[in-house]
């Protein structure tokens, strides 16, 4: 049978106590809404459909790449109401799933399950959970071992509130039940609103089994509805993601004071001190070293690499037995060879740096073509800026750059070249030579600083 996917998304999350909407709210630095789009993505739905309401704008343009069928809820009646409104888009056949986009920990296994459970037209699952504490929650009542309906908390007797097992929420239908007893909903409850959970009341009058499937833990089917739950689940999940590293072999020295907010691909002997956050897509080879309260995104770190304590890499691309910080920072399109040493506080920009060259402190190095054996000295900046556009620095192998340099880009510096401390170099250097530049000071009159040409 086909799979279509619903995610109820409508919600505005008062709550939250936010601009954002609830779906929005942001979990591991996604929206809760982005996990599970990825979940029903990985159980095949090409085009899971989205029931919109409160935010409804900012929401679609958060996913506007995405292929995503979008339906509107304008007014919030029930979860059965919800589904109603998604009736147009689901086929005549199939079976649907359906799903909330502020429970976003809930795990593909799990949902693999719930769907299997529901082979033909004549079946239902849905998933269930038993709560120490289940107050608030509907109640899955059962005779004789079956599931035969769901009671709500405002609607339930005493004996049925002392009921443990409740209703998560999620549910797994054949499109052709949804057809038929969606439209036959009631709102004759204390709430007086439709309830999608009174589709199994209506399969047990009809015959139809209703099997209820767990979850393989209690918290991913945890919904949020404040910023205390958000947190909670936000620890929730790095506790997991600490875990599943450590099973794979990296030495996480504190998975509490651990954030992975994309995704790592890590080499064997990997170590993560405290405070590490992981942004984007990282790859880490063979014992690489990640000192305290770094910061990677979206970069590449050769094997055998050291990032010290308090780092900043932006896609970057760092070689192998590479030393960095502490206290550097890697912008965008820094290509590092191996063996390179970036020290504290050196930041490097869209600069290639070669093999064995050294910045160790105190130094700016932005849209620069640096080659191999090069030593950059403290206080060295590439001035490549001149207010209105970016000019590149080359420096040759083995050149040598003294303290307190200026390179003023465009700029060439040639292979084994020295220049002065001190120095505010402008012209070309030639290989081999020693420059030095240090001008007494003039003021010049009637200078205009560079502007951007006017455009068309």
């Amino acid at each position: 049978m086909t799979l279509q996917v619903v995610i109820l998304a409508a919600g505005k999350g008062t709550r939250m106590r936010s601009s954002l909407p609830k779906v929005m709210q942001p979990l591991a630095a996604r929206p809760l809404l982005a996990h599970v789009i990825a979940a029903a993505r990985q159980l095949g739905a090409a085009r899971p459909i989205v029931v919109y309401g409160h935010g409804g704008d900012v929401v679609q343009q958060a996913f506007a790449e995405q292929n995503l069928d979008w339906v509107l809820q304008a007014e919030q009646k029930g979860t059965g109401h919800a589904v109603q409104v998604a009736l147009p888009v689901l086929g005549n056949s199939g079976r649907t799933l359906i799903l909330y986009g502020d429970v976003p920990l809930i795990s593909v296994s799990t949902l693999e399950r719930l769907v299997v459970a529901v082979p033909d037209e004549q079946s239902l699952a849905l998933l269930t959970v038993h709560l120490a504490n289940p107050s608030g929650y509907g109640r899955i009542v059962r005779e004789d071992g079956r599931v035969v309906r769901i009671v709500e908390q405002k609607d339930a007797s005493e004996a049925e509130k002392a009921i443990s097992e409740v209703n998560t929420g999620i549910l797994c239908v054949p499109n052709t039940l949804l057809h038929e007893w969606l439209p036959t909903l009631k709102n004759n409850n204390a709430q007086g609103e439709y309830y999608l959970t009174d589709l199994i009341g209506m399969a047990t009058a009809a015959g139809v089994p209703v099997t209820a499937v767990h979850p393989d833990t209690v918290w991913e089917v945890e919904g949020v509805n404040d910023k205390l739950q958000l947190a909670t689940l936000e620890r929730v999940w790095q506790q997991a993601q600490a875990e599943q590293l450590m099973r794979a072999g990296v030495t996480v020295l504190d998975p509490a004071r651990l954030d992975i907010r994309g995704s790592l691909e890590h080499g064997q002997d990997v170590q993560l001190d405290v405070g590490v956050i992981i942004e984007g897509r990282v790859v880490l080879g063979d014992r690489v070293r990640v000192g305290a309260g770094c910061i990677l995104k979206d970069c590449e770190i050769g094997s055998d690499t050291e990032i010290k304590p308090y780092s900043l890499i932006d896609s970057a691309v760092v070689g192998a037995h590479a030393q960095i910080g502490p206290f550097a920072r890697l912008r965008p399109g820094s290509r590092l060879a191996d063996e390179v040493h970036i020290g504290n506080f050196v930041e490097t920009k869209a600069t290639v740096i070669g093999l064995g060259s050294k910045a160790n402190h105190l130094a700016y190095l932005g849209d620069a073509e640096i080659g191999a054996g090069v030593n950059i000295g403290a206080g060295t900046i590439t001035c490549n800026y001149d207010g209105a556009y970016k000019h590149k620095t080359v420096i040759g192998d083995d050149a040598f750059i003294g303290t307190n340099n200026s390179l003023v880009a465009p700029v060439t510096i040639g292979a084994g070249a020295t220049t002065g401390a001190g120095s505010t170099i402008n012209k070309p250097v030639p290989e081999g030579q020693l420059a030095v530049a240090r001008a007494m000071q003039k003021t010049i009159d009637g200078w205009q600083r560079p502007r951007k040409a006017p455009k068309a």
